[in-house]
């Protein structure tokens, strides 16, 4: 087993000042829901600018940690800093400021289905920028070109294919302009081509928007098309973080069996 790569990049912070991080720190952060705990303890480390994806097996806490990151679900203990304000207790009016520079792409892209793909698109900006509404779709028509969809801005959800709407979830993720994007589950139930449309604009989002994304995947071949480092999450916590070279060269035993897909090691099978 690699022993110098299963320890959380946590321990690059100067253990007195962890909200001095330009990025994001989570540090200690547990979750339950009843009686199972799906988060215990659970430390990392998000640079700003990079690409992290998280991988492991469904059930292991991957979606609750993105939603506690922004506080749509509140952690039992631990602590989470974004560029060094901490969001445990933060007052309602500075946690909507914060929230302002994260864009969501939910499971599903999560359309509402009775709003036509504009009105989706400018929703955040329609509750939050005082824009006109001329403004708003505009900006909702220009965020949709940037994902390659033209002409569906009047169209309901159920008219697009699943890719289509996933890229329209994650043109409304980027209207608002975030530095941060949270990516859960982009690729699932796509084609391989919908899913590498996918994959690319994750990295021309990074690339010429500058921004921080953390991805939610099962999908090994999009992970490593699009990660500066993968992190893996077993039993509530982060078993390894390395770069793609690192997790492409590894001997720990979990990674190796989860990206060859094994059913043969210590990960358990049902």
């Amino acid at each position: 087993m690699d022993t110098n790569l299963n320890i959380p990049e946590t321990k690059d912070l100067r253990a007195d000042d962890p909200g001095a991080h330009s990025g994001i720190v989570i540090q200690g952060v547990s979750k339950s829901f009843g009686p199972k705990k799906v988060l215990d303890q659970c430390d990392l480390l998000v640079h700003k600018g990079e690409t992290l994806v998280i991988i492991g097996r469904s059930g292991e806490g991957k979606s609750v940690l993105l939603k506690s990151i922004v506080r749509l679900l509140e952690a039992d203990e631990g602590h989470i800093w974004i560029e060094g304000t901490e969001i445990n207790g933060l007052a309602k009016r500075p946690l909507m400021d914060l929230r302002r520079k994260f864009g969501f792409l939910f499971q599903g892209a999560a359309l509402f289905d009775s709003m036509t793909i504009c009105k989706n698109v400018g929703l955040m900006l329609e509750e939050h920028s005082g824009w006109p509404p001329e403004k708003i779709r505009a900006r909702a028509c220009e965020c949709l070109a940037l994902v390659g969809l033209h002409q569906v801005e009047d169209k309901l959800p159920n008219a697009l294919s699943g890719g289509m709407k996933k890229r329209a979830g994650l043109a409304r993720a980027i209207a608002m302009r975030p530095e941060y994007i949270l990516y859960d589950e982009p690729t699932t139930g796509l084609d391989p081509i919908s899913s590498d449309s996918i994959n690319d604009l994750i990295i021309k989002g990074k690339e010429e928007l500058g921004v921080t994304s953390i991805v939610v995947t099962h999908d090994m071949p999009s992970a490593f098309k699009i990660a500066d480092r993968i992190a893996m999450l077993y039993k509530g916590k982060f078993v390894f973080t390395g770069t793609v070279d690192e997790v492409r060269n590894t001997k720990h035993p979990m990674m190796r069996q989860f990206i060859t897909g094994s059913s043969q090691g210590p990960l358990e099978t049902f």
